[in-house]
């Protein structure tokens, strides 16, 4: 196992990029954020450099954890041999075993390598699979004729952190109200307000520069207002040099139509997430 140095961060950013991007658009989207003040406190693992074969980013072993918050303890992983990632999940301190935790990546043996390594240690394992979306150049003409009729169009402050903790399908408890507060002061995020000043549909950045918790308030649909969200988040994410990546339910046609629309690239790939909790938290875990 090696930890990532200064030398290694940049070129394995460029690295990725040219030969891997898809499949390792998770790590990627870590690197750059470790590479820009790593405000999330991560650091990377690899099996070897500058050959390497399997690449993971985790919270550095400083910092402070709850151990039920997956939202924050979280892996991404890419690898080009699955034998090496399966090494590096084998290795004695590589993962934290002891707390739940998240794993995420887009490649295929992912899932059964990771639970037959977790099965070993009796940590339970729940698979999420999305569909995985890169989208690309967005100009001023594609927002302006939307900002005519629109609200305020704004960005997520921390008095937003309540309404979006309840909202979020993977909310509703006190770990996602702290990532989420994290996600709003540390990254890009853009938002709708009614007269009011109330947000009515927004979205964000995460700690793997995906775009996520897309939503809009049941009262305000249909209306424009997530696509012009998503088109305003994609040119401020572009402007900063993000890749804009997103993932999407296999039910939500409405976002599939959307990403549709506006010539969103759909992956070949699926993009997964992993929840692992240990004997010790069992019952404790929310989604």
């Amino acid at each position: 196992m090696l930890i990532q140095t200064c030398s290694i961060k940049s070129e394995m950013q460029d690295m990725l990029l040219v030969f891997f991007l898809g499949d390792s658009i998770s790590v990627y989207g870590a690197v750059m954020n470790i590479n820009r003040g790593n405000p999330f406190q991560k650091e990377v693992v690899l099996d070897s450099w500058p050959d390497f074969k399997a690449i993971i980013t985790r919270r550095q072993k400083e910092a402070e954890t709850d151990n039920l918050d997956h939202y924050t303890n979280a892996y991404a992983v890419f690898y080009k041999d699955v034998s090496a990632y399966r090494q590096l999940l084998e290795e004695h301190g590589v993962i934290n075993w002891d707390q739940v935790f998240q794993i995420q990546g887009l490649q295929s043996e992912l899932y059964d390598v990771s639970k037959a390594v977790a099965d070993s240690k009796q940590v339970d394992v729940k698979l999420a699979s999305f569909k995985a979306v890169c989208l690309s150049m967005v100009s001023t003409a594609d927002t302006s004729s939307l900002m005519s009729s629109s609200p305020r169009l704004t960005y997520l402050s921390l008095a937003d952190v309540d309404l979006l903790n309840q909202t979020w399908s993977r909310g509703g408890n006190e770990q996602c109200r702290r990532y989420i507060a994290n996600l709003i002061s540390c990254f890009p995020s853009v938002c709708v307000r009614d007269d009011k000043g109330n947000p009515v549909s927004w979205s964000m950045m995460d700690q793997f520069a995906t775009m996520c918790h897309g939503y809009t308030m049941p009262e305000h649909r249909r209306k424009g207002y997530n696509r012009l969200v998503i088109l305003t988040l994609v040119r401020k994410l572009q402007s900063r040099g993000f890749p804009c990546q997103g993932n999407i339910m296999d039910d939500n046609t409405t976002s599939i139509n959307l990403a549709k629309s506006i010539h969103g690239d759909f992956l070949p790939c699926r993009f997964h997430r992993l929840i692992l909790t240990p004997p010790a938290f069992s019952g404790q875990v929310h989604p």
